[in-house]
């Protein structure tokens, strides 16, 4: 049973503390870019290091520009929270790019719009786009919302650390946009991956697989 805060107001410490392998996932030498480790804790501040450095190719036609954050608390736990728009669903956060914004300041301000999280660092990310497909019922809503006639979405993906005080953590964000979650838990890669919606697990299945040498919480001391 996952422990849950209701829109960041109360949480309550999490039930999973035993440390669990990842049979599935990638050894430590697996090939990954790290991004400079910012060692202030103000994700604001980091913002302005990342801007204009990056050059990324583009994401393939028809799809929309999207960012996904991958958050993790200091026992490697990732950050999920459940929508509102869709009960039971749960993910981690994620959004558009605007045009010309670079996706490491969007993945900044996605981060705090949905969140109100300002305190991280910023560890990795990966390099290539990622796809996903809307399923006809969803691409139609969606893009009767958005004027448009996107297939899916082309999504870069960031993992973050979480350095302050969950006490931070506020899923009604910073205030400058509609509130998008309703609950909020840590749970660990294989729990995420059992509650992801079924079209966006793929998506998920690779960002864990390239963020693993990250998610794997350190062996007990021996005595």
């Amino acid at each position: 049973m996952l422990s849950l805060c209701r829109l960041g107001l109360v949480h309550y410490p999490a039930l999973h503390k035993r440390a669990i392998s990842f049979p599935f996932y990638p050894s430590r030498s697996v090939k990954f870019t790290p991004l400079p480790l910012h060692k202030t804790s103000r994700i604001a501040a980091a913002a302005g290091t990342v801007a204009a450095g990056a050059s990324m190719e583009a994401p393939p036609p028809g799809y929309r520009r999207n960012v996904g954050i991958c958050l993790i608390n200091a026992s490697s736990k990732i950050f999920a929270a459940s929508r509102l728009d869709i009960p039971g669903t749960w993910q981690m956060p994620q959004g558009g790019v605007d045009e010309g914004e670079d996706p490491r300041i969007a993945a900044v301000r996605e981060l705090k719009e949905e969140t109100g999280v300002t305190s991280a660092e910023l560890l990795a990310e990966v390099p290539y786009w990622l796809t996903y497909d809307f399923p006809p019922e969803v691409c139609e809503k969606l893009n009767k919302r958005w004027g448009s006639n996107w297939k899916g979405q082309a999504q870069k993906w960031f993992l973050f650390r979480f350095t302050g005080e969950e006490e931070e953590i506020n899923l009604a964000g910073d205030g400058s946009e509609k509130p998008e979650f309703e609950e909020w838990t840590w749970m660990t890669p294989e729990e995420l991956l059992d509650h992801i919606v079924g079209f966006k697990k793929p998506v998920y299945e690779e960002v864990l697989k390239y963020f693993a040498p990250h998610l794997q919480s350190d062996p007990a001391p021996k005595i």
